[in-house]
């Protein structure tokens, strides 16, 4: 595993200590993973957004939803 030195404010610092007292991480390395894991769960989960937004917008003009028949569709895929 590699090592990188990070320099905080003293408010962050601060922040990371708090956050150790309540046990859910081990030490400051710990809590940072944590934090890098959950950046990179949002990032993927706006890209996935951003794809289907891309996705949508090639799909080409919208049509009016007939609900009723999206209703039927519904049910007869989920047997209601």
């Amino acid at each position: 595993m590699a090592t990188m030195n990070v320099s905080l404010p003293d408010p962050m610092k601060s922040w990371v200590e708090d956050n150790l007292k309540d046990g859910r991480f081990s030490n400051a390395s710990d809590y940072v993973r944590h934090l890098i894991r959950r950046d990179q769960e949002r990032a993927e989960a706006v890209q996935a957004i951003q794809r289907a937004i891309d996705e949508g917008l090639k799909s080409g003009e919208p049509a009016p939803l007939d609900f009723k028949a999206f209703k039927a569709q519904m049910r007869e895929r989920h047997g209601r």
